[in-house]
């Protein structure tokens, strides 16, 4: 086909005509893209316990590698049930290989999974579901991971736009991808109101898509009526069958591969792979924060409980600040920035002198109830424990929450410094929940 060798020759024009690589040219875009994709795979500060629960946003990044080592390009296709998304891609290709219905959207949700190659040219073509069968949350996710992952994006009306199809292609727009607009069944209108018509989609695009990219196409024509003068006379009306319309469509795709070649699929490359070390940043830091929690809660317990059943004087309060050290060690771990243990020692003692001058009071009763439950010779150990191995839970959680904060900021407590940063912690935490839940688990460990 000739549509099928302009793509092949403009694909491999870059390749095949080009004795060595310009810096700054398509190809050097293309090693840059592939390069942020590649470090994102290659990340060694994300454990590989961490990397396991990511093993999804993983796969995406080596697809999308995948796609610019092996040169491919890819174009999605959007639009209402029944507007003739899959007919278009038909014409395009030459040939049935998506599945076209005439009642209701043949293409389901499924669809979406896969992406369909349609030649050996490396163009690829990603049939999608009617948009109007979608939710609002639905059509959200669908656009940004079909349109984060194609390099142009084709929404095909036949009529004027819903206000379901003004937002969603607003909100493909928002991708940052190439946007065509095609007027589909052009052949059910008049000349005056195909020229009405693209008249309200040039509105309806404004600022989404740029006017020489919105074009009419026949997919699917109806038969041409032909009237027909028999021998005796009479007239005949006659059904003619019509091939499908789709030059102008052909045309400007090629126009806009002719117009940014390689750096096109290069830059949405590199758009993907800022928006996924987004996501990927995120879900780490979810990952991180609920990793740190259970920790937190298992050292918390400890500490409450070592705090409780030692009767000591004050000796429970030095097992309990090693055990503050081991998990501020343990968090620095999860957080990729691993501390010594003189480094956790004096991270702590930071975060304790801001609690101490917010806090003072609260120390002050551990004392005395470390003093109480010593001189009592354990006696009121049941009267004391619980509440005392509370108040040394509710300071780890205070002392977690704070190491935290400094380690997700890269080792620094930011502008606001130690001081602000503890007392915001501290105004955010609900202590007495913190207590009463701290001293109901400790209390029942002790008795178990």
């Amino acid at each position: 086909m000739a549509w099928a060798d302009a793509l092949r020759r403009w694909w491999r024009r870059g390749r095949d005509d080009s004795p060595a690589r310009e810096p700054g040219g398509e190809d050097s875009h293309l090693d840059r893209a592939a390069g942020s994709l590649r470090a994102l795979l290659d990340d060694p500060s994300i454990p590989s316990d961490l990397r396991a629960g990511l093993a999804a946003e993983y796969a995406q990044v080596e697809a999308m590698l995948d796609k610019l080592e092996h040169g491919h390009l890819h174009l999605a296709v959007f639009g209402r049930v029944s507007v003739g998304k899959s007919a278009v891609l038909n014409a395009l290709l030459g040939r049935e290989a998506f599945e076209v219905g005439v009642l209701h959207g043949t293409t389901t949700q499924a669809a979406l999974l896969q992406w369909q190659e349609a030649s050996a040219t490396g163009v690829h073509l990603i049939d999608t579901p009617g948009i109007n069968e979608l939710s609002g949350e639905e059509r959200e996710k669908l656009a940004y991971d079909v349109a984060g992952r194609s390099d142009l994006v084709l929404f095909v009306v036949d009529g004027d736009m819903t206000s379901i199809e003004v937002d969603a292609l607003r909100l493909l727009a928002s991708t940052q991808r190439p946007l065509l607009l095609a007027l589909n069944k052009a052949d059910r209108y008049t000349a005056a109101q195909r020229t009405e018509l693209h008249a309200r989609l040039l509105e309806h695009a404004r600022g989404s898509v740029q006017p020489g990219n919105i074009v009419e196409v026949m997919a699917r024509p109806a038969p041409e009526r032909v009237l027909q003068v028999q021998a005796d006379g009479s007239e005949r009306v006659l059904e003619r069958e019509r091939g499908p319309d789709v030059a102008a469509l052909r045309a400007r795709i090629l126009a806009v591969l002719e117009a940014e070649g390689k750096t096109l699929a290069a830059l949405n490359a590199a758009l993907f792979a800022g928006r996924l070390a987004d996501e990927v940043g995120a879900r780490l830091t979810q990952l991180r924060r609920e990793l740190a929690e259970r920790v937190t809660r298992t050292y918390c317990l400890a500490k409450g409980v070592a705090v409780a059943l030692n009767p000591v004087p004050v000796a429970d309060l030095l097992a309990a600040a090693a055990l503050d050290v081991a998990l501020v060690m343990h968090l620095s771990r999860i957080y990729g920035l691993p501390l010594t243990r003189s480094e956790a020692g004096r991270l702590i003692a930071t975060i304790a002198a801001q609690l101490a001058a917010l806090m003072g009071a609260i120390w002050g009763v551990h004392l005395v109830a470390s003093a109480l439950k010593g001189a009592s010779g354990g006696l009121s150990t049941v009267v004391t424990a619980g509440a005392q191995g509370a108040l040394a839970w509710y300071a780890t959680t205070l002392i977690a929450k704070a190491a935290e904060h400094y380690l997700a900021a890269g080792k620094s407590w930011g502008e606001q410094g130690p001081k602000r940063v503890v007392q915001s912690i501290v105004a955010s935490l609900d202590r007495d929940s913190i207590l009463r839940e701290a001293r109901s688990e400790i209390l029942a460990r002790l008795k178990r």
